[in-house]
């Protein structure tokens, strides 16, 4: 007799939108929608929809849900399920999502940083499998950052341990959302990335971004930078060269203070594949310290643009 496969709903929460899916114990998506996050309309619109979203999912009946696993930015109290001061949601100071989400479903629900969960994530489906320590790392309208030790997330006092995306690579740099300043999370984020070079295209007339974009640099996206630079372009090669450098130097600070030399690479901008992680290594190579130069890894995320789904799944069936 076979066993009967287990499965969760797990919910991603970005900032535009927002992809829910039915997930088994092995990790194979079932069902996903997306629906709008509304943002900018405040916590009780963002969760409005994330309860649409749900309910759409349990009108499937074919399914039996052994919870709801939630993956939110900003700060994660674990055990209380609240979510404190997510970036580029406009109202959240404090907000108790777990118990508002398990008091309308009856159901067990779990919440985590929306980058722990995709750590969570790799570790049982993806690239981090047989690899006991390793940094998730997020790269998408910020940069994210989920610490696994020993296959168990390290979460800090507060929940708030992983922010990758605030270690700061220059003191006097571009001021952050954080409120501090030259995070790196202000030289790699999409937004960042797409405004420098729409600052910077007109220095370079004869790059082929231009035809790509159709003269209008409102269509500007980092994978139209990627296009460009697999067509050889050498101003596009030049900006994925320099992302590289950065994230590598902030990786070094983090693997010189951690002892972890595996990073995980996953999120939009991972898109710049090899030509990026090779700069990266190379920088890593260099700034980290002698004895750890040996064991850098730089690999790339297998979940892709189903991490946030599954890894939040995974809450529900990895409990710490």
């Amino acid at each position: 007799m076979t066993k009967k496969e287990n499965y969760a709903i797990g919910v991603d929460l970005g900032g535009t939108n927002i992809k829910l899916g039915i997930v088994s114990e092995k990790g194979k998506i079932v069902k996903k929608i997306s629906v709008d996050t509304k943002a900018d309309l405040g916590p009780e619109s963002v969760i409005s929809q994330i309860k649409k979203g749900i309910h759409i999912l349990l009108n499937d009946n074919a399914y039996k849900i052994d919870g709801i696993g939630i993956g939110a930015p900003g700060i994660v109290a674990l055990k209380k399920g609240t979510v404190e001061n997510p970036p580029n949601f406009p109202g959240w100071i404090k907000v108790n999502l777990g118990r508002i989400i398990q008091k309308e479903f009856k159901a067990d629900v779990h919440v985590e940083n929306d980058a722990n969960a995709a750590a969570i994530g790799e570790l049982i489906f993806g690239a981090g499998k047989n690899i006991g320590s390793f940094i998730m790392i997020t790269l998408g309208t910020g940069v994210g950052g989920g610490i696994v030790y020993h296959e168990k997330i390290f979460r800090g006092v507060h929940g708030g341990a992983g922010e990758a995306g605030h270690i700061t690579i220059d003191y006097k740099g571009e001021k952050c959302k954080c409120g501090s300043f030259g995070c790196i999370e202000t030289y790699a984020g999409n937004g960042y990335l797409v405004r420098r070079v729409q600052k910077e295209l007109k220095k370079h007339k004869d790059s082929i971004i231009w035809d790509l974009i159709s003269q209008n640099p409102d269509n500007l996206s980092p994978k139209i930078i990627d296009e460009a630079s697999a067509k050889g372009d050498k101003y596009a090669q030049s900006i994925i060269h320099d992302l590289g450098i950065r994230l590598g130097a902030a990786f070094s600070s983090m693997g010189n203070l951690l002892d972890i030399n595996t990073f995980i690479i996953g999120g939009g901008v991972a898109g710049f594949g090899e030509p990026m992680f090779n700069t990266i290594r190379e920088t890593m190579s260099q700034r980290i310290i002698t004895p750890s130069r040996p064991r850098i890894r730089v690999i790339p995320a297998k979940l892709k643009n189903d991490a946030g789904i599954k890894g939040a799944s995974s809450l529900v069936f990895y409990n710490q």
